[in-house]
């Protein structure tokens, strides 16, 4: 079975079985490490994980045979070396970044690498990756440029925004617009949106670290318009409005309305919002605010991802007022923000492609969303592939990425029919050559049919074709 992700086929590895019975009994001497590294058994490990590390695995395995007692009195034999040493090399391919198939129904999947890119998009940047290109040259004068390019006035065009900049996620576009505009001055925030998201990163705390200063306004579930202009003061520099990304409050709840709290602001007080999700031009969140209603209701600035709902690279993008983000753009911290070439180049290309509402400008959401005819075909497949193995049930799927925290869309999902029990069954799908992260409910394994790429459904179907045993075979044995 050939193997898409490039990894080597020694995920099953054992070692070379011994000639003869002689050569296995246990030694009291151990191998020398550059005698085991010449074995066939090693050679797929080196490849994979380079000759130093396994040079590490194989020192430290004979380090902790040599300090054993059992080898003291018994001696080791060979075999039991080489698996000794395989075994340690095996762990520490796991740990290495490699292809997974994503069947938990959760489309931007932080553990997974978030949103994925479109082949077609990754294609159209190869040549200008691999070799030079003008990041920062100015082609008409032939001097030093802006790395920019036109993803400032694409992103005009798309939000309204006068001007924009590209930080490397969006945690680092709120640091930096704190630093710049409100370093040792107030920031007023509403209670219910003084948030977690993943890693600890918390709006206090990012607050704090900026140097600014906050002020509480509201309630968890009320804030008014007139919290926000009872709280400034000659000190207040931002109202800073933040994405509830990870949860929801329902019930008695109040939020002011932003193009009400723009228009009343004196002009020492700049308006920005932490949106988050990136939502631009995206039609299956009507109930969320996109970008461009926040430049327009009078936010000065927008902080947003590139990746999750916009469906670039990760990074994090602010557009808004001109004169800002050149300000921005001149702090010392951009230099450390600032994201690479490929970055900018991926950007570049997904918005000409959005704007020209183009298949290849759509995030993963988007394409899930709008054709949930493919998620139930991906279905049909698997079950016609692999008779038995399958119970078709009624699923949900979710954006994720701290996006849509209140927004749940049916999809479907098979039940797996193996008999062995879930924990064990979800080891074996990420034991595979390329690993499939499933979920579990009511003590059965589901793949969820959302999160399933097209050009994956041949390899899965091979690795489950030899993984999983179908439900005929399970009563077959029952009997």
């Amino acid at each position: 079975m050939p193997n898409p992700s490039h990894a080597p086929a020694i995920a099953h590895s054992q070692p070379e079985a011994r000639p003869t019975a002689d050569d296995s009994l246990p030694q009291r001497r151990l191998p020398q490490v550059e005698q085991l590294l010449q074995q066939p058994f090693l050679a797929g490990f080196i490849e994979a994980l380079s000759r130093p590390l396994v040079t590490q695995a194989v020192r430290e395995t004979l380090s902790e045979l040599r300090q054993s007692e059992a080898f003291r009195q018994h001696g080791v034999a060979p075999e039991h070396i080489e698996a000794l040493i395989a075994k340690r090399c095996q762990q520490q391919l796991r740990q290495r970044q490699t292809r997974v198939i994503n069947a938990t129904g959760t489309l931007v999947h932080t553990n997974l690498g978030r949103s994925p890119l479109s082949a077609d998009l990754w294609d159209e940047v190869r040549d200008l990756n691999t070799g030079y290109n003008n990041l920062e040259l100015d082609l008409a004068t032939g001097k030093r440029g802006g790395r920019k390019g036109l993803i400032a006035p694409l992103l005009g065009c798309l939000t309204q925004a006068e001007d924009s900049l590209v930080v490397n996620n969006n945690a680092a576009s709120l640091f930096l617009l704190l630093q710049e505009v409100a370093k040792g001055r107030e920031v007023i925030v509403s209670r219910g949106e003084q948030i977690q998201i993943g890693g600890g990163f918390r709006i206090p705390d990012i607050l704090a670290l900026s140097g600014a200063k906050l002020v509480e306004v509201g309630t968890t579930n009320i804030t008014t318009a007139k919290d926000y202009l009872d709280a400034i003061t000659d000190q207040t520099a931002l109202v800073l409005m933040v994405h509830k990304s990870n949860f929801a409050i329902r019930g008695f709840t109040e939020s002011p309305d932003i193009g009400e709290v723009a228009r009343a602001l004196p002009e020492h007080v700049v308006l920005a919002v932490d949106q988050g999700s990136g939502l631009t031009t995206e039609e299956f969140a009507p109930d969320e605010t996109p970008v461009r209603q926040y430049i327009k209701a009078g936010a000065d600035l927008v902080c947003y991802s590139g990746d999750k709902l916009l469906g670039g690279p990760q990074s994090g993008i602010i557009s808004g007022r001109s004169d800002l983000i050149k300000r921005l753009e001149k702090h010392p911290m951009m230099r450390t923000f600032r994201p690479s070439r490929i970055v900018y180049s991926l950007l570049e290309r997904l918005l000409i492609h959005k704007l020209n509402k183009s298949p290849v400008g759509e995030g993963i959401a988007q394409r899930t969303l709008s054709n949930p005819a493919a998620m139930q075909a991906r279905a049909s497949q698997l079950m016609a592939a692999l008779p038995g193995c399958f119970v078709p049930i009624p699923a949900q799927l979710v954006v994720g990425g701290g996006t849509l925290p209140d927004e749940f869309y049916p999809a479907p999902a098979l039940e797996c029919t193996d008999p062995r029990p879930a924990q064990q069954l979800l080891d074996a799908l990420r034991e595979l050559p390329v690993p499939v992260i499933a979920t579990v409910r009511q003590q059965k394994v589901l793949l969820n049919m959302a999160t399933l790429l097209p050009t994956e459904m041949d390899l899965l179907i091979a690795q489950l074709n030899e993984l999983l045993l179908p439900a005929s075979i399970n009563a077959t044995e029952e009997l």
